[in-house]
């Protein structure tokens, strides 16, 4: 059985985000890179369905050069191998979506997993993509999972609670925080993943379907004003959720 587990490399979430001078993308200076945090829930899984049932692990990721930093991290957490499809472009979704579903259909990968969302620009919609680019069944926000043969049974968050889907293989499955804690790498595994090899690709994918037109930072907050301390604040306060804020 092959095993694949798509992963994105990104900043960090506690990163200062400015805008680049383009107005189109971000200003990657002085940013610290890593795993996306959803696809770490991807990779551990991963290595537990491996465990559980046996086969072969492959980590796919999309980008250039900085991304073997996260490849590396999956690679000493026990994937067995990796596929870097490398470029220097900066794709859409669907365009990232055909890319990977070209990698992951030339791997004949049985199970793929990936995070529920990339935390960059904040998409949950490329495992969705790749599932219905390549046929397969999908299970997105599972917190919990069993695999049994062929059969796949997964629990998935749900506005105001879970609920329980049953499906079969070939299956992607998007996950969330709660499907289990990953593993930090151990010693041996970082030792292990020096003498393990990133296979390079070039994408085969046409051009983008989406153009970012320009990108900026929201406004920033108007500082709060205090209007009373009892309740003889209650007629001004009514007056200006009415007159100035107009959510009332």
């Amino acid at each position: 059985m092959k095993i694949a587990v798509c992963l994105n490399h990104v900043p960090d979430t506690a990163s200062k985000i400015s805008v680049g001078q383009d107005n189109k993308s971000i200003d990657t200076s002085g940013i610290t890179f890593v795993v996306n945090p959803y696809d770490e829930f991807a990779v551990e899984e991963a290595l537990k369905t491996k465990e559980k049932l046996g086969g072969e692990t492959v980590v796919i990721s999309l980008g250039n050069d900085n991304h073997k930093e996260s490849i590396k991290k999956a690679l000493a957490m026990g994937i067995d191998n990796a596929v870097l499809i490398k470029t220097e472009d900066t794709y859409d979704s669907l365009s990232i979506a055909k890319a990977l579903a070209n990698e992951i259909k030339a791997q004949n990968a049985e199970i793929v997993f990936f995070g529920k969302q990339s935390v960059d620009y904040d998409n949950g919609v490329v495992g969705q993509m790749c599932a219905e680019l390549l046929g397969y069944n999908s299970v997105s926000v599972v917190v919990g999972l069993e695999i049994e043969g062929n059969k796949v049974k997964a629990e998935r968050e749900i506005e105001g609670g879970r609920e329980v889907v049953e499906t079969e293989l070939p299956v992607i499955i998007t996950t969330q925080k709660g499907l289990n804690e990953p593993r930090y790498a151990s010693l041996k595994g970082i030792m292990a993943a020096k003498k393990k090899t990133i296979e390079e690709k070039i994408p085969e994918t046409g051009s983008n379907y989406t153009e970012v037109v320009s990108m900026k930072k929201p406004p920033a907050k108007q500082p709060g004003r205090i209007i009373g301390t009892d309740a003889s604040a209650v007629p001004e306060l009514i007056r200006l959720l009415k007159e100035e804020v107009k959510v009332i």
